[in-house]
């Protein structure tokens, strides 16, 4: 059931949904995930990180993996790679049969930004992959876990010129959210959103998700959002699993069931939960 970026978010923007988007890592991620949207009849993006990826067989215990037991599903499941930086691991994402990419110029000046994401649209499409970009730029802890930035809103004076020249799929906006947890409580511009709404071809994308309100959350939903990225309430949903696991283990030799299942537990708790707040389910 691998289908691509744009077959899912032109759906959810007719209807005024959106699509959860997980960033995962292994079995118990990618599994849980798609359990859980399966149950609560969800089409999912799962995303995968560059330096997942460049991990010794990365691509093969991720892309391939995903590939794999896709065949077992049946929602709607988009497997896509999540801010990539450069052309060359767009054309590796390809050859492993992505069906969608982001390409993340957004902190190139606006013409560069422009050049690399339509040089990505150009060879993307040729295999009907779609492609994701980012205009403005949402910052906090960049998901290679190892340097920050300062977030710029984007302007929507940009978005139609953006979209025309770039001929991208979908477009990931800069409305008040950031990467990571946050350390206070973020203040979307619903505003503003509303306004690249109105002049938007492309369906828009919202990164850093968790953490957000929800009452938020739905609103820029309402007003054009249609994909979610879900990256942080995950690892702390896991973490609070493994939490628990580890305070009730009875042996010295626990079955891994044991040591796992609280892990799942949580993790699926969260993924149901931002289903529903995203209005995917039964959407499948």
């Amino acid at each position: 059931m691998l289908v691509t970026l744009q077959e899912v978010l032109q759906d959810a923007r007719q209807k005024q949904y959106a699509v959860p988007a997980f960033d995962c890592i292994g079995d118990i991620m990618v599994r849980t995930i798609l359990d859980t949207a399966e149950q609560e009849q969800s089409p999912v993006i799962l995303m995968c990180l560059e330096h997942n990826l460049r991990e010794p067989k990365g691509f093969a215990f991720l892309a391939d993996y995903i590939k794999t037991v896709a065949s077992q599903y049946s929602i709607p499941i988009v497997l896509h790679l999540d801010h990539a930086m450069d052309f060359s691991l767009v054309k590796e994402a390809a050859e492993h049969g992505f069906t969608s990419v982001m390409i993340d110029g957004s902190s190139l000046p606006f013409e560069e930004n422009i050049k690399l994401t339509k040089e990505v649209s150009d060879y993307a499409h040729q295999y009907k992959i779609s492609v994701e970009a980012e205009l403005g730029h949402v910052g906090g802890n960049e998901l290679g876990g190892n340097y920050g930035t300062d977030s710029l809103l984007t302007e929507p004076e940009q978005v139609a010129e953006f979209i025309e020249r770039t001929n991208c799929d979908a477009l990931a906006v800069s409305i008040g959210t950031a990467h990571g947890v946050y350390h206070a409580e973020p203040n979307l511009n619903i505003e503003r959103t509303k306004e690249i709404n109105r002049v938007s071809k492309a369906p828009l994308v919202l990164h850093g998700g968790s953490g957000t309100p929800e009452h938020q959350i739905k609103e820029v939903i309402a007003n054009g959002i249609t994909k979610v990225n879900l990256y942080a309430d995950c690892r702390i949903a896991m973490a609070n699993g493994l939490k628990e696991a580890a305070a009730n283990l009875k042996r010295i030799d626990p079955l891994p069931e044991d040591m796992l299942s609280p892990i799942k537990h949580s993790l699926a708790e969260v993924v149901a939960q931002k289903i529903h707040l995203l209005g995917s389910n039964n959407r499948a």
